[in-house]
């Protein structure tokens, strides 16, 4: 295979804001980079692999995990001195961003303390992505951390970034996982490793929080001014653009959630450092999918109040809207009590607009599209059976498009069997054919989700063992999650047993 060398296209409008939103800082090198994770179709998205002189398919729904005997010694080890924070693209302006967050309700400063931003990635179209490396070393933000990642945990997070994607759920991606040759200390020692993390910016509440309590108004109102061209442009047209870019984030956080509700993604730390003001879902630490369903689900090990289960993540994410909300106060209006107002009118909308929207979700994952008040009741009927029988979330919603069901399936409990019967007829009386209805239960029911045990065995195998293979065969797998055919049923399934005692982890 002919060298290939990246078309970088790098800017650093974010450098143009004052400087105390960022550091100035190199990454530190590591001792000896190894491309691990390489995501060729996205690089094909951001424009930095050339097409035309590409040996990998031009089709982007395609996964091509590059690894050492697919592509030349030289070139793997160019990337993997890019990738690592060895070698400085040309254009990069390396920084760590600074901001501050409510972690579990506190107030706290805060700063990448593991995280560089090379730069923002520039496509042919016009489109723009920050390319940040994740675990590159100390930073002025580090607070007393070493700066580095874990193998484990970086691949984790290229792993479910990629099935979020797939899902259609908005989310930052990962372009390629580095092993750095270094150990790192956490519980114990592991292997060390750099992700690239894209998105299409990392503002974040916690950015706007930090701007309003360390910085002046006017700072803040560079910043609010910046994020608005960069991402909500449309709001400098209305009377008051600072009302309608929050109205703005508010309906995409909004819209987020009801992804994360649909498919059963926890996120596990719903800080408001990691609301991201673009929408995309960030920061993939204790965050994991539920199986058995129940609102109070919570993975996280950290979480140990039930402060971001399960069924709790639209009232925080209202929650950290306000401090949102409050971070922008001067923003909004020149006088404080009409700001109030003109804050309470978005917020106080949230939860009307949240019940609307979440009840037509779940019609979708019933087959009923416009779902009615009279139908809301098939929908929490199913939801209670579900909760006391610890019905497996995902899979029940594909119970729906079967007709017959294995010896001692839980699906011919007389209560499902019942309540199937009573949606059959409610279909009926909607006059929604059967095919229609399939077409509606597969769009918006995953077949395949990353159930935790298949998680932890391709990770393991990946970062203790050296065997890819597990976890590349998972990642093919969850490139089409809505798919009915040709998947093998161990991914279909939870662990036997349940996974009530599993955990998952920050890896800071």
């Amino acid at each position: 295979m002919p060298q290939q060398k990246l078309d970088w296209n790098l800017q650093n409008t974010y450098t143009s804001l004052p400087e105390k939103f960022f550091r100035k800082i190199e990454p530190t090198p590591v001792a000896d980079p190894r491309l691990v994770l390489w995501n060729r179709p996205l690089a094909n998205g951001l424009d930095l692999v050339d097409l035309n002189n590409s040996h990998s398919s031009s089709n982007s729904q395609q996964f091509d995990t590059v690894i050492h005997q697919k592509i030349s010694s030289e070139q793997s080890q160019e990337l993997a001195s890019i990738f690592s924070g060895n070698k400085i693209p040309e254009g990069a302006r390396p920084i760590a961003q600074s901001y501050a967050g409510h972690q579990f309700g506190h107030f706290t400063m805060l700063g990448d303390g593991r995280a560089i931003l090379l730069g923002e990635q520039v496509t042919s179209n016009e489109s723009r992505f920050d390319i940040q490396l994740k675990g590159a070393g100390l930073t002025p933000f580090s607070r007393g951390g070493d700066g580095r990642a874990t193998l484990y945990s970086m691949l984790r997070e290229y792993l479910i970034s990629e099935a979020m994607f797939y899902l259609n759920i908005p989310t930052t991606r990962s372009l390629a996982v580095v092993a750095t040759g270094e150990k790192v200390y956490r519980e114990e020692i592991q292997e060390g490793a750099v992700l690239t993390r894209v998105a299409a910016s990392h503002i974040r509440v916690g950015t706007f929080e930090f701007a309003y309590h360390f910085l002046t108004p006017e700072e803040s109102k560079e910043l609010a001014s910046y994020t608005i061209n960069r991402h909500y442009p449309e709001a400098n047209h209305s009377s008051n653009p600072m009302l309608t870019f929050f109205q703005t984030v508010m309906e995409r956080q909004l819209d987020l959630i009801l992804h994360w509700m649909r498919v059963g993604f926890i996120h596990g730390v719903m800080n408001t450092d990691n609301m991201s003001i673009a929408g995309e879902t960030i920061d993939y630490g204790p965050c994991a999918f539920m199986n058995s369903y129940d609102p109070k689900t919570v993975f996280s090990s950290i979480d140990r109040q039930g402060r971001y289960a399960f069924g709790s993540q639209p009232a925080i994410a209202q929650w950290n809207l306000a401090c949102f909300a409050n971070a922008i106060l001067p923003l909004l209006h020149t006088n404080n009590d009409e700001a109030i107002e003109l804050a309470r009118s978005v917020l106080d909308s949230y939860a009307d607009s949240f019940d609307q929207k979440y009840w037509q979700m779940m019609g979708l994952k019933i087959g009923i599209p416009n779902l009615s008040e009279k139908d809301r009741s098939l929908v929490e009927n199913l939801r209670l059976w579900m909760e006391k029988n610890q019905a497996d979330y995902t899979n029940t919603f594909l119970a729906l498009e079967s007709k017959d069901y294995p010896e001692n399936s839980l699906y011919l409990d007389i209560e499902f069997l019942n309540w199937k019967k009573e949606w059959k007829s409610r279909l009926n009386e909607l006059n929604i054919s059967w095919e229609d209805v399939l077409k509606i239960l597969k769009a918006n029911n995953p077949s395949v989700i990353p159930r935790n045990h298949k998680v932890e065995e391709a990770l393991i195998a990946a970062s203790r063992d050296n065997d890819l293979t597990p976890l590349k065969r998972f990642l093919e797998i969850l490139q089409k999650p809505y798919e009915r055919e040709n998947i093998s049923t161990s991914y279909h399934l939870p662990q036997e047993g349940g996974d009530q005692n599993y955990k998952t982890f920050c890896g800071t």
